[in-house]
């Protein structure tokens, strides 16, 4: 593999494993041996649904405003906020009025986000 294959750009439509979330929510998704990548694209007011998984993932609010639920709790975030969510807490996202984009890191990289398809996997 040439080490160009190792570069990508977070604001190309058509880098990375294109996968539908929910209505509104899509991401890009970009795995490596001990981490993955998950550019997240929330339409307007859209949101994904409760969900967990084993895996520890942080996130950072890229562009627009949103609400995240985690655990119990709903937090307001706006650009430049970023969050850690330990394995098997409960979470979502829910985008403002002008929706939300989000990048996800998660660690070790999740098995279902490894191939195409749609929602979040672990519920």
């Amino acid at each position: 593999m040439s080490q160009r294959d190792e570069f990508h750009n977070i604001d190309n439509p058509d880098d990375g494993l294109f996968r539908e979330l929910a209505a509104g929510v899509t991401t890009r998704i970009f795995s490596g041996e001990q981490a993955m990548l998950s550019v997240v694209t929330l339409a307007p007011h859209a949101q994904g649904s409760l969900h967990h998984h084993p895996e520890e993932q942080w996130g950072v609010l890229l562009d627009g405003s949103a609400i995240r639920v985690q655990g119990d709790e709903e937090i307001p975030v706006k650009k430049g906020d970023f969050w850690r969510t330990p394995g098997n807490v409960p979470h979502t996202m829910r985008a403002g009025p002008d929706g939300a984009r989000v990048l996800d890191i998660f660690s070790p990289p999740r098995p279902e986000y490894k191939k195409a398809g749609s929602g979040f996997g672990t519920t």
